[in-house]
């Protein structure tokens, strides 16, 4: 089992910056590959980021490309989601999730373990 736990959502105005992190306790991350979602009221939970094993592959949401930064340090079990310029767009609960695979997988149903979300708002 692999609990994960988001933390640095929080209110910021439009063209502002957070930094998300997703701290994993109960296995190591090493052998998973570690995505961002969110969900927005009364929307289905989109694929924001990937990123694989070792960190060498990522992939990103079109709508996120060049905004927001995935990176994971894994000696510390960590994942974090830069998010720079935001938009109003972006407010949602964001989600960390886990997936045993070598691949970059962007949907919901192809991940493990999911922790409980942060907040993110962006005032206009």
């Amino acid at each position: 089992q692999v609990q994960l736990v988001e933390s640095g959502g929080g209110l910021v105005q439009a063209g502002g910056s957070l930094r998300l992190s997703c701290v994993a306790s109960g296995r190591t991350l090493r052998t998973y590959a570690m995505g961002w979602f969110r969900q927005a009221p009364e929307k289905e939970r989109e694929f924001v980021a990937v990123i694989s094993r070792s960190g060498g592959s990522i992939y990103y949401a079109d709508s996120v490309k060049g905004r927001f930064t995935i990176s994971r340090d894994n000696a510390k079990n960590t994942v974090y989601l830069q998010m720079n310029s935001l938009k109003p767009e972006d407010t949602a609960v964001y989600y960390c999730a886990a997936a045993y695979t070598i691949a970059l997988v962007t949907r919901v149903s192809e991940y493990d373990y999911w922790g409980k979300g942060t907040q993110v708002t962006v005032s206009s």
